[in-house]
């Protein structure tokens, strides 16, 4: 078999994913998630688009500043304001990107550009050679490529090639494409344009319109491709993009068909995906592949004979091979500092002395609830911690009286820094009553949109994870909230998706 060939993963989740609907991060948020998509060793760290706002500007600026080993890039319209921008953001990397695009398509350039195909030509070409003037390394995307007219993106990607490109993106920007006519656009840009996929990179941007983002990856890389633009949990505009879980493991899982090769590191995507849900608010579908809930799960009895058999009966990749863990090592009251660290990083975690200190007084407050304390237990104590840094208002305190007979009643203590808040109310039943008291205090009434509870481990004394969201001004936003008492899980979901509402009006 000859050597493999490797394939680059561009992360676009801080961008596309990021500017999709609930998905909006703080730049606090968006350097953790930055800082974690190095570990995971992605090649490029598409860190936001600079000009779209202030705040967009100084999350890439200090993206590029404190995040090391991927290149850093920043979208642009082929615009010299727009490309400018981009430069100041990224120029503080050590290895900064220009990402500049333009549509391609008849319909774009008719309806949305106003544009003849001579003048994007033109643009083309201006924008690709100023942004090489002021940064070595510059991607060109022919937005709308495969609605476009062969002919004419041809004659566009010379261009932007011979204006010193270093790679060129073909995007399916509305998810239009099916895998046979996708790798087949792949395959003849290749043919036509002999620098694509050697001396420039090849990339694919696909999108999940039709649910056919990764299939059309993956075919593009068999194909000629050599990059793949994908978001963790395959988050983004619409339907999203392509999950670049699902592009890594398949090209790590069926080297057989593609002999092809990857940089990542699979064992932290699952933690990767944990950390994204954490700073959203937005959870994972349990049947999704590779990070959901239930993708190394097994019901039927059939397949949980043949997995305590030999697990290769029913799993084609181990969990651990993604950062899962399947132990069922327990912990409890009696359990010291050192098996619990020690479990804390086999989890995947790398918390400093005073983020472990904290997470180890919350998991003894949980031990003396609960007699055992299991993994997916640990899972939430360290994200209930983690969370903190993001959060405004904290829940302090709060009482509930409820039983038949009686309206329901709630008396609430909340934290913002060193004030303390507290207000009480009724409701239709303790939830209700907890939430209004807790509108009373933020001085906003959101609609609750919807409310979901699960065990996230057996027993009695099982910690529940509660799951909200709310509808503000016609944006939705999204909570969690974790804990073996259920009201209070309620309520810290609840403030958690409030939070992210105050800081996105603010």
């Amino acid at each position: 078999m000859p050597q493999k060939e490797r394939v680059h993963i561009f992360d676009t989740t801080l961008r596309d994913g990021e500017q999709a609907p609930g998905f909006s991060m703080s730049i606090e948020s968006k350097l953790k998630l930055a800082k974690q998509l190095a570990k995971l060793k992605v090649d490029i760290i598409e860190a936001g688009f600079p000009v779209s706002s202030p705040v967009q500007f100084e999350a890439v600026k200090v993206i590029a500043q404190k995040v090391r080993g991927p290149r850093i890039v920043g979208l642009a319209r082929a615009v010299k304001g727009d490309i400018e921008a981009c430069y100041e953001a990224v120029k503080y990397s050590k290895k900064p990107g220009i990402h500049t695009f333009i549509a391609t398509s008849d319909i774009h350039m008719k309806y949305k550009l106003k544009k003849s195909p001579k003048e994007v030509l033109k643009i083309t070409e201006k924008s690709i050679k100023y942004a090489k003037s002021l940064c070595d390394y510059i991607e060109f995307s022919a937005e709308d490529a495969t609605r476009s007219n062969f002919e004419f993106l041809c004659e566009v990607i010379n261009v932007a090639i011979k204006s010193g490109a270093s790679a060129i993106n073909i995007p399916d920007t509305v998810g239009y494409a099916i895998p046979s006519e996708f790798g087949e656009l792949i395959k003849k840009l290749r043919d036509n344009i002999p620098e694509l996929g050697k001396k420039v990179i090849l990339s694919v941007h696909c999108h999940n319109d039709l649910g056919l983002a990764v299939s059309n990856s993956l075919i593009a890389v068999q194909n000629g491709a050599n990059q793949i633009e994908c978001t963790i949990n395959g988050i983004g505009e619409r339907a999203g993009n392509a999950a670049l879980e699902e592009v890594a493991m398949a090209l790590n899982v069926r080297t057989d068909v593609f002999n092809k090769k990857v940089n990542i590191n699979t064992k932290e995507i699952y933690p990767t995906s944990r950390l994204l849900t954490i700073l959203t608010g937005v959870p994972v579908q349990p049947n999704k592949a590779i990070v959901g809930e239930n993708a190394f799960a097994h019901e039927s009895g059939i397949h949980q004979d043949g997995v305590l058999k030999a697990r290769e009966t029913y799993e084609i990749m181990t969990p651990e091979s993604v950062g899962r863990s399947l132990s069922h090592i327990v912990l409890g009251r009696h359990s010291g500092r050192h098996g619990f660290r020690k479990r804390v990083a086999e989890l995947g975690y790398k918390l400093t002395e005073r983020e472990l200190k904290e997470a180890y007084q919350r998991f003894l407050e949980v031990a003396d609830k609960k007699k055992q304390v299991y993994d997916d237990d640990l899972i939430a104590i360290i994200e209930a911690g983690l969370k903190k840094s993001i959060e405004w208002y904290m829940l302090d305190y709060f009482h509930i009286l409820t039983g038949k007979r009686v309206v329901p009643s709630a008396v609430v203590q909340l934290k913002k820094g060193k004030e303390v808040y507290r207000e009480s109310s009724y409701g239709d039943g303790p939830v209700d009553a907890i939430y209004k008291a807790i509108d009373k205090i933020v001085k906003i009434q959101p609609k609750l949109e919807d409310y979901t509870i699960k065990a996230l481990s057996g027993g009695k004394e099982a910690m529940g994870e509660v799951k909200v969201s709310i509808l503000y001004k016609n944006n939705k936003y999204f909570g969690m909230g974790s804990s073996t008492d259920i009201i209070e899980a309620s309520a810290i979901a609840y403030i958690n998706a409030i939070n992210r509402c105050i800081m996105m009006q603010k």
